[in-house]
């Protein structure tokens, strides 16, 4: 079979739409790890939230960069002192320009002692995406903490 019927083809459109969200995903957690907090709010819409448990809500691009900054200090400031490791990431394409999905996080510290444990969180982010000018972007990104401390809202309570 040399061309693609009309359901493959819409198939194979929703996968491009879900590999550019995963891939804003991978971007996001790479930004972050590498502290280049200027690249990674790129990543967001311009009244995107935040909502971070412990860490505070967070609305709109600059109060997001400010905490981010603010945030990632000390000892935690340099690149890839923490690494995110984002799995198991699940996208649902709800229009052309809307999409929601979850992802695990595991956050683990790089600049502990060996002798110490490196596991800072585990989480999950629970996301709504928006298509901004052809590009994919957050729009909400809220934290649902499970370990070491439980910080989540329904339904993952």
């Amino acid at each position: 079979m040399d061309t693609f019927s009309p359901e493959e083809m819409s198939r194979l459109r929703r996968l491009l739409e879900v590999d550019a969200i995963r891939r804003l995903r991978l971007d996001y957690a790479f930004f972050m790890d590498l502290r280049d907090f200027d690249r990674m709010i790129e990543l967001f819409t311009e009244d995107a939230v935040c909502e971070y448990g412990p860490y505070g809500s967070w609305h709109g691009k600059t109060t997001i960069l400010e905490n981010y900054k603010a945030t990632f200090t000390g000892e935690r400031a340099a690149p890839f002192t923490s690494l995110h490791v984002d799995t198991n990431h699940r996208v649902d394409l709800v229009s052309d320009t809307l999409a929601v999905g979850q992802c695990y996080l595991t956050d683990v510290a790089t600049h502990v002692a060996p002798t110490e444990n490196p596991l800072v969180w585990y989480a999950l982010y629970d996301e709504e995406y928006r298509k901004v000018e052809g590009e994919w972007k957050f729009a909400r990104s809220s934290l649902q903490f499970f370990w070491p401390e439980r910080h989540a809202s329904s339904p993952y309570i």
